[in-house]
């Protein structure tokens, strides 16, 4: 008994509470079906449920970053999460290539001002405004910084904030989607090419390495003078690119994209026999984890510190190796949620911020590192639990205030055209033989979308979606009401009118229709239809705007 407790820490005691608070966090307030056979989650992929799974891997992704810190792993706290940030990354991939397919496919022209709308718009502006928020920040503290990196960083060449590497991914991996979808029509041509971008992607990241080892002599990087002389540019995370985490993860990208094409497939297929099938995914997903776990201990990515230089074979074939797990891994967790419905207020928070507080992590870490609070905190000194909860409470205030800043940078640089056209509909209208056109408003009203997050399915949507037909109803309403009594008004009086003013009557109530008025006519409903064009969210024609 006295050996087993020879080892047993305060602090190792601290970490596996940690861990188990985790689960509770992503089990609290969820629901279950398990053991009963034929009842499933509808709704296991909606937003509601996918901000949930979100908001679990932001604070998953943050841990990690804590996790990171020299003098909490001496101590082995947060030992779970050291190696676990590029699981809580796949998810995001995940989400967004789903949301992406999902949008492409309910729609209409979803493609119009992608570029604009979904990838500068909702993740370039948030990368520079995050990387000027940080360029402030360095100044305020004093970070020193050569001349040219505050410029190449301001620029993005560099990394101002090395944490800032998904929203790159993310929006190459946009671009590429937009090209494929655009231009071929074939999904699995698109799928394939992918996948093979996505191996290119990280064997070229593989070549690149930790830091710029292709640069001074040999190893230089393995000597004091070597590593005390180098250029700034030289050092770890400076360039694009500089390390496996920005691409391991990402083929659980293309399982989402997959998933979200043939979702009704995959559901059906995982109904009958649920509990057989959801086992043999399990083990499967558990034997490719042990692949990567095999590919990073027996080759690894940190090659550079073998003495033998970069070693970029053994990079690429690690690569490989995790390649299988990141394909499955997040189809396991889906199917998974088939069964088990995850929902609770934290985490909808967190996955409303999730972008964000992300990016803000290394801020409230750096804030907290450099900073000493007397008693109560002294980097290094094992005040592990106070620098911990310091830096996931700014990390959350720091994203908070910072999302808010980003909208409106965003409302100021792409401004809600939308109701620009609604307010100059009524004015402008368009001519007689063009009533059917409302194209104009293609492009607004989708302009809502590229509020939400990467990854993220557009609330404003269905909101729309349901005003439209909701104003709809009510002007078909309102037209049948004026209609009625109109022909009421208009009614001769059979007993005090003669057939001579019958007919002025009769066509007195057809001059006072209202030329909205539903079933009438063709040439009504056309005018129905143009005058609701700008609560519209798609049309076709060349209307006048």
């Amino acid at each position: 008994m006295a050996d087993f407790l020879t080892g047993l820490t305060f602090w190792k005691v601290a970490d596996q509470i940690v861990a188990y608070l985790y689960i509770i966090l992503f089990i609290w307030g969820g629901s279950n079906k398990f053991g009963k056979k034929l009842e499933f989650n509808d709704d296991f992929t909606s937003l509601d449920v996918m901000k949930s799974l979100r908001g679990f891997a932001a604070i998953g992704v943050m841990l990690h970053h804590i996790s990171q810190e020299y003098f909490l792993q001496e101590e082995g706290v947060l030992s779970a999460f050291v190696n676990a940030g590029a699981y809580f990354v796949a998810i995001f991939f995940f989400c967004s290539g789903y949301g992406l397919i999902k949008s492409l496919d309910t729609k209409k022209d979803y493609l119009k001002g992608f570029i604009s709308k979904r990838i500068v718009k909702s993740i370039v502006v948030p990368f520079y405004v995050n990387a000027i928020i940080y360029g402030l920040f360095f100044f305020i503290v004093k970070i020193p910084l050569d001349k040219t990196q505050w410029v190449t960083n301001l620029l993005g060449i560099t990394m101002m904030n090395e944490y800032a590497w998904f929203p790159i991914v993310l929006a190459i991996l946009y671009l590429l989607f937009y090209l494929c979808f655009r231009f071929i029509k074939n999904r699995p041509v698109c799928f394939a090419i992918i996948f093979v971008f996505i191996i290119a992607m990280g064997i070229g990241t593989c070549i690149n390495g930790h830091f710029a080892w292709w640069a001074g002599e040999d190893n230089w990087w393995m000597t004091e003078e070597g590593y005390m002389s180098a250029k700034w540019w030289m050092y770890e995370k400076v360039f694009w690119f500089n390390g496996e985490w920005w691409v391991n993860s990402a083929p659980a990208f293309l399982t989402g994209l997959i998933f979200a094409s043939y979702e009704k497939q995959i559901v059906s297929f995982f109904k009958k026999s649920y509990a057989l099938k959801f086992h043999v995914l399990l083990i499967i997903t558990m034997i490719f984890y042990q692949l990567s776990s095999f590919g990073q201990s027996k080759f690894g990515y940190w090659t550079e510190y073998n003495m033998n230089g970069p070693e970029i074979g053994n990079k690429i074939v690690t690569f490989f190796c995790q390649v299988p797990l990141f394909l499955v891994l997040t189809l396991t967790i889906f199917v998974f949620l088939m069964k088990y419905h995850v929902k609770n207020p934290v985490l909808a928070f967190f996955g409303k911020y999730s972008l964000h507080t992300y990016l803000m992590n290394l801020a409230a870490i750096m804030l907290m590192r450099f900073t000493e609070f007397g008693v109560l905190f002294d980097y290094g000194k094992g005040n592990f639990l106070i620098f911990g909860l310091s830096v996931l409470i700014l990390s959350t205030l720091f994203g908070v205030g910072e999302q808010k800043i980003t909208e409106k940078v965003q409302n100021f640089l792409f401004k809600d055209r939308k109701k620009q056209l609604a307010f100059t509909a009524p004015v402008i209208e368009p001519a007689p033989e063009e009533k059917d056109s409302s194209d104009g408003n293609t492009e607004s009203t989708s302009a809502d979308d590229s509020k939400t997050e990467p990854g993220e399915t557009s609330e404003s949507e269905a909101a729309d979606t349901s005003k439209t037909e909701s104003t709809e109803t009510s002007k078909s309403e309102t037209a049948k009401a004026s209609g009625s009594k109109s022909a009421e008004a208009s009614k001769p009086d059979q007993d005090k009118t003669s057939d001579k003013k019958s007919d002025k009557a009769s066509e007195s109530k057809s001059d006072n229709v209202p030329e909205s008025k539903p079933d009438k006519t063709p040439d009504s409903k056309a005018a129905k239809k143009t005058d609701n064009a700008p609560a519209k969210k798609s049309g076709k024609g060349k209307g006048k705007k």
